[in-house]
């Protein structure tokens, strides 16, 4: 199943990991990260665990690879 995902409806769209990273399993779209104009394509995403607070950042398109992640709070 390949979700259609849509890189500018991402911020604050909550996600889930498959295998929890650093001990976190739920995860929100803190900031979309924009490239260099003229371009301005968004390549990446910064994520923060709702837990703990602590921000990386990811490409967008390894959201919809369903073995990383789910869409949403489970």
């Amino acid at each position: 199943m390949t979700n259609k995902l849509s890189p500018k409806k991402l911020l604050l769209t909550k996600w889930t990991a498959v295998k929890p990273i650093a001990k976190q399993k739920h995860f929100l779209i803190s900031k979309v990260i924009l490239l260099e104009p003229p371009s301005e394509k968004i390549e990446l995403v910064e994520i923060e665990a709702v837990y703990s607070q602590k921000t990386s950042v990811i490409s967008w398109r390894d959201l919809s690879n369903s073995e990383l992640w789910i869409q949403g709070w489970k």
